[in-house]
């Protein structure tokens, strides 16, 4: 009944709380207000039907508690607010390029580097609604999982499906930037990012990492630069005649070309040792690229009290009639 509706003087709701005082009043002012007549008996008027003017005693007492609501109402001031916005999202184009080496089974992360990496990026795709993301992985070589898209479910899937192992192995970082970079290059958003996520020193390719670099400058893109790994050296799971067995690894992450990239690309270098630690860094980038959305909002508040206070003058001119012309009584 009042959506949309605000009060400007909700004060005067209050006075609503005199009506059962009223009531109250009323009915043990008439509890015992009958008349007195002298009489044989009572038997005659056993089973005489009311009037229809009897029957409405009580109707002019209504009346004024339905008035009183309504002037009470009307003081309060009701206003109605029509609004009209109007939202325009430009979103972002994201494409994440996944190092997918042996060595992201290393299990410095919980389960895996691979896996824990995974598992941080669908959270950060599903919290971004709005933006195209599209998936390289790399390791000796690079391709395409999934294009830009906003059909998160599918890449979703797509990300499930990544494993160690898809590929030749090695770490070819520039092979995967570039890789990136093709499904960019010709995009019209106004935001062009790549987060590029590894673990080790890029050792094969036929691009090197810092011309692919100077390239997504050139084409206005920012890359972001994760590098996965704890400090020393991590568990990584060996196969041996015995069964699977954890061994240390060196941890080895070129963070001077990681750096070089970010910073020649206006991005951003960050280190995850853990998997709270990759979170974390999801939820900066996330901060970082926010998508553009521009909100107008028009409003226009109308008047609602003239209904409440014509109402109460009819019910006003109702109980005059009942009560000085229909049920006028005569002393």
């Amino acid at each position: 009944m009042w959506n949309n509706v605000d009060f400007v003087n909700p004060r005067f709701f209050y006075l609503l709380l005199l009506i059962p005082v009223f009531i109250g009043w009323y009915w043990f002012k008439h509890k015992q207000n009958y008349a007195q007549l002298n009489y044989s008996g009572l038997s005659r008027f056993k089973g005489a039907p009311k009037t229809f003017r009897q029957r409405l005693i009580h109707a002019p007492f209504i009346l004024k508690m339905i008035i009183l609501s309504l002037l009470i109402v009307a003081l309060t001031r009701p206003q109605s607010t029509a609004k009209q916005k109007n939202v325009s999202v430009k979103g972002i184009d994201i494409v994440m390029a996944l190092d997918v080496s042996g060595s992201m089974l290393a299990q410095d992360l919980k389960p895996d580097r691979l896996e824990a990496s995974k598992k941080v990026a669908i959270d950060f795709i599903n919290g971004r609604p709005n933006d195209r993301i599209g998936l390289v992985i790399f390791s000796g070589e690079a391709f395409t999982q999934c294009p830009l898209t906003t059909d998160h479910q599918v890449l979703n899937s797509l990300f499930e499906e990544v494993k160690s192992g898809m590929i030749e192995d090695g770490t070819a970082i520039g092979d995967g930037l570039a890789t990136a970079l093709a499904r960019l290059k010709d995009s019209q958003a106004i935001s062009k990012v790549i987060i590029l996520l590894t673990d080790g020193i890029s050792n094969m390719g036929s691009l090197d990492a810092s011309s692919a670099a100077e390239i997504a400058k050139m084409y206005g893109i920012r890359v972001y630069t994760i590098g996965v790994g704890t400090m020393g050296t991590a568990p990584y799971p060996v196969q041996t005649p015995f069964g699977i067995e954890l061994r240390p690894m060196e941890v080895k992450i070129d963070e001077p070309l990681l750096k070089q990239i970010a910073e020649t690309t206006d991005g951003k270098y960050f280190r995850a040792t853990s998997n709270k630690k990759l979170q974390e860094i999801y939820a900066q980038i996330d901060e970082l690229e926010k998508s553009k959305i521009d909100v107008t909002v028009f409003s226009q508040k109308t008047e609602e009290f003239k209904p409440y206070a014509l109402a109460a003058l009819f019910f006003f001119f109702v109980l005059i009639f009942l009560k000085y012309v229909y049920l006028k009584t005569i002393p």
